[in-house]
């Protein structure tokens, strides 16, 4: 019976070290004078996904409104740009992988139409997180994340192009999709 009560004891002790060790993480401590800061509206989860375009900004200032104006044109800003970037690198690959004979006019119908559609869709945009603070200067400070979605944008280019006679003639919208999906996957990764 001992025995028994021995080995239950035993079997209680190392299961609670075990649960005990499974539950503890380690801490990581910040270097010496530093601080971790918190900044709302950004971090991993406001991230560009292969699904959306993300972008995150602040805005600061003496009245509410301005604050909120200026984090809204900034993360727009910040939107475009990427939107720019990713597409740009999307029509070199997709023209490339075309092998098209008017190849340097199509690259700049492509470069035309990029603008165009990223400034009639970027009014599209949804705001995903929005804080307002106030500093203990008394200004106003906020804190927002925006997003696109990447299908929205590839249907509005599908739609705009579709409109060009001369784009329309070598435009493949299955492969322009499928390059624009892998140059999304590769965003999603990072």
């Amino acid at each position: 019976m001992k025995k028994l009560a021995l080995s239950a004891l035993t079997m209680i002790a190392l299961g609670t070290v075990f649960v005990t060790g499974c539950k503890s993480k380690k801490e990581v401590k910040a270097p010496k004078g530093e601080v971790e800061v918190s900044v709302p509206c950004s971090g991993p989860d406001f991230f560009t996904t292969n699904k959306f375009f993300r972008a995150n900004s602040i805005g600061e200032s003496e009245d509410q409104v301005v604050s909120k104006k200026k984090a809204l044109t900034n993360a727009r800003n910040e939107l475009a740009q990427a939107i720019q970037t990713t597409v740009k690198t999307v029509t070199d690959n997709y023209v490339n992988s075309r092998e098209m004979n008017n190849r340097e006019e199509v690259e700049e119908r492509f470069e035309s139409l990029n603008r165009e559609v990223v400034d009639q869709t970027i009014s599209g945009v949804r705001t995903i997180c929005e804080k307002l603070m106030k500093t203990a200067e008394g200004r106003y400070k906020t804190y927002i994340a925006i997003e696109l979605s990447a299908d929205e944008l590839v249907s509005k280019y599908n739609e705009r192009i579709s409109k060009d006679e001369r784009l329309k003639i070598d435009y493949d919208y299955e492969k322009f999709k499928e390059t624009f999906e892998k140059e999304m996957e590769k965003m999603g990764n990072n």
